[in-house]
């Protein structure tokens, strides 16, 4: 009876588990950045030729922003554009004993070469709805040599959630207004080794950029996302005044 469940369980996941060495790479998304530094990387995304946006919570020394990459860990790919930076602006109220305001804006040093690769994302005019179904993208580790840069991007289709649902998969945490969950409740708390920071985009739309999730966002496990509407006028007058 156990083999018969387990047997079940696995025919019924939602996506292939993170890191599937037989998974074929996806296509990269055209507006994700890959933010390379010196300690971890993580996920940015190109909202306009001179911009990055990605999660204030990302340490990331002696940065460079490489886009059209598909394969981190492979350095001779065709379409790459490898970019420094001016300045990276984390919003005024971000703290790091918190998930709220997680968001940093990252000017890059030249502008990018739009293209068939690399194109800017687009921004939200209305917040997401419950139930829209949304993409999220990232990167994953093999986890059989992890001193490598990851080797796999992997894109799931998973659900925005209510608060509700939300705060039955994070008893302890403050799901407020200015944060989005999106992922299947309860989630399988498995740990696995993603790039953090990944963006949710809900028709066509970017609406999150996860700042938390207690398992895998590849294995559709509820993140914690920074909902993105929110912030727009601070988006806007940052890039505005700088």
């Amino acid at each position: 009876m156990m083999k018969f469940v387990f047997l079940w369980a696995l025919l019924n996941l939602p996506v292939a588990l993170t890191f599937d060495p037989d998974y074929k790479d996806a296509i990269t998304p055209p507006y994700m950045v890959f933010l390379k530094s010196d300690y971890l990387p993580c996920v940015g995304v190109l909202i306009h030729p001179l911009w990055v946006l990605t999660a204030a919570h990302c340490n990331l020394p002696k940065l460079l922003l490489i886009l059209g990459v598909t394969k981190p860990s492979d350095t001779k790919e065709k379409h790459l554009q490898v970019v420094g930076y001016q300045k990276m602006i984390h919003h005024p109220q971000f703290s790091v004993t918190s998930i709220e305001h997680n968001l940093m804006l990252i000017k890059l040093k030249s502008y990018i070469e739009l293209n068939d690769y690399v194109k800017l994302a687009s921004l939200p005019k209305e917040p997401v709805a419950e139930n829209t179904m949304c993409m999220v993208s990232t990167w994953a580790y093999n986890v059989c040599d992890l001193n490598k840069d990851p080797d796999s991007l992997q894109n799931v289709n998973i659900s925005v959630i209510s608060q509700s649902q939300c705060h039955a998969a994070y008893k302890t945490y403050n799901i407020r207004e200015s944060m989005m969950c999106v992922g299947i409740v309860p989630g399988r708390r498995q740990p696995c080794k993603e790039v953090p920071a990944a963006p949710a985009i809900c028709n066509g739309i970017l609406q999150g950029i996860l700042t938390f999730a207690d398992g895998c966002v590849l294995r559709a496990d509820v993140g914690i996302y920074t909902r993105i509407f929110n912030y727009m006028s601070w988006i806007e007058n940052t890039i505005r005044k700088n």
